[in-house]
């Protein structure tokens, strides 16, 4: 995060940086779009206590969940103009930024949540946190939600089972082009409305997390699940340019660290959430999970893959085999 840190001072961008009275806290307004039960919001409560603990009395962390105060499509504008201070969208929702973060939305490209981990923390995944600061966004850390299941109510095993079938998606180019890759229809829907769409046959499956299957009750209106692990939901978490260089230099550096030890906090309760949410599926009995053997996987891989061609000039080809090196 240092490197990080000198790197943007010595592009020059330093002008227009906000003053912060000596005599008051730097107020910190952190806002998401989860509950505070979930990785995410662990992670933004654990980065309010260290960073109230080690600044006591010169920093302030207020944290907003369940879209308090934006929902993913807003904050980055919010955080342009100072209304809020971090926030931590979906990758997906930096295209407008840039379009080298639809990297992780290239399907099968890692292999699984510690080949993320080994590319994130990689001097190239580390450079790709400062891919929106051009546009005055400065990324400080990947927060983990998980790799991505398939679900449907037929049995997905083969690449063929997907075809004419309705998928609910996020707002993703990429993953679009992953299920028409599949002759599937890929269905661009908020969130919060996929569990309706599915109990009501307006989508025929969807793609998610283990702990997003779970919490939002999908398994129990979704007769099979395929662990595919072919795909990544995470978050980055973020604040302006403008903001983070106005900080004083040693409040910055010790925020950094603080960001640092949330998102090692927060990635490991996400692995375990897991991992136990798939148990507690499983157990319930209400969807099956269809296991992959290692030629079935190849032949998701081999439908799916020449998507990353189509995105390989948006994207970048160096970035798409350096994230390769980490499986």
């Amino acid at each position: 995060m240092r490197y990080l840190i000198a790197a943007l001072a010595m592009a020059g961008i330093l002008s227009g940086v906000p003053a912060f009275a000596a005599d008051e806290p730097i107020t910190i307004k952190f806002s998401h779009v989860v509950a505070e039960n979930t990785p995410k919001g662990k992670g933004a409560l654990k980065f309010k206590e260290l960073a109230e603990s080690r600044l006591a009395g010169r920093v302030e962390v207020e944290v907003f969940p369940n879209a308090q105060l934006y929902g993913d499509n807003k904050v980055l504008e919010a955080l342009l103009l100072g209304d809020v201070q971090l926030a931590a969208p979906s990758l997906s929702k930096f295209k407008r930024y840039t379009k080298k973060l639809q990297l992780f939305d290239l399907p099968f490209l890692f292999a699984d949540i510690d080949a993320v981990d080994r590319f994130q923390k990689s001097a190239v995944g580390r450079d790709l946190l400062n891919a929106t600061s051009e546009r005055g966004l400065q990324g400080l850390g990947y927060w983990h939600n998980g790799m991505k299941q398939l679900s449907a109510n037929i049995p997905l095993k083969a690449p063929g089972d997907a075809a004419g079938l309705k998928f609910r998606i996020q707002a993703s180019d990429v993953i679009a082009a992953q299920f028409e890759a599949l002759d599937a229809t890929p269905l661009k829907k908020p969130f919060s409305e996929v569990f309706i769409l599915l109990q009501t046959k307006g989508i025929d499956g969807q793609e998610n997390t283990w702990s997003n299957i779970y919490s939002k009750k999908f398994f129990e209106v979704q007769d099979y699940i395929t662990e595919s692990d072919h795909g990544l939901v995470d978050y980055m978490v973020v604040t302006s340019v403008e903001f983070w260089q106005g900080l004083p230099d040693d409040v910055r550096e010790i925020l950094a660290q603080c960001i640092d030890e949330a998102s090692d906090y927060a990635n490991q309760v996400a692995l375990e959430k897991a991992i136990g949410d798939r148990a507690k599926i499983l157990q319930s009995g209400r969807s099956e999970i269809i296991q992959l053997s290692p030629a079935e996987r190849r032949n998701w891989i081999d439908a799916m893959k020449p998507v990353w061609a189509e995105f390989e000039d948006e994207i970048g080809a160096d970035l798409i085999a350096a994230a390769q090196t980490a499986n």
